[in-house]
C-alpha cells in the first residue's frame, strides 16, 4: 500500500523544478536531525536524518531538487529514496514549488 501511495504522489512532484521550504513550516534542528512543525496543519513530524535536513534547506539556492540533493553530499544509492522522501514532504506541504 505504501508504494502505491508513492507512485500517486510522484507524479505531482517533480524533482527537475525548483523547490524550497514552505514559509508555514518551522524547523528545529536536532541531533538526529529536524523537527518540522507546520503553522497551518499544527502537525509535528521529523526529518531523520542531518542530510535531509541539508537538502530541504538548501533547495531555495538550488535550480531543482537533484542539484539540492548533490549538494547535500547525498550518494547515488540513496537518491531515490530521498526523492521519495522529498515527495512525500511536498504532499504535506513541508516543501513546495517555486516560480
Amino acid at each position: 500500500m505504501r508504494r502505491l501511495l508513492v507512485r500517486r504522489v510522484l507524479p505531482d512532484f517533480d524533482p527537475g523544478r525548483p523547490y524550497r521550504r514552505s514559509a508555514s513550516v518551522a524547523l528545529r534542528p536536532e541531533s538526529f536531525g529536524a523537527l518540522v512543525y507546520h503553522f497551518g496543519t499544527r502537525k509535528l513530524s521529523f526529518l531523520k536524518t542531518p542530510e535531509l535536513v541539508e537538502v530541504v534547506t538548501g533547495l531555495e539556492g538550488q535550480p531543482d531538487v537533484h542539484a539540492a540533493i548533490a549538494a547535500a553530499g547525498v550518494s547515488q544509492e540513496l537518491r531515490p529514496s530521498y526523492l521519495r522522501a522529498l515527495a512525500g514532504l511536498a504532499a504535506n506541504g513541508t516543501i513546495e514549488e517555486r516560480a
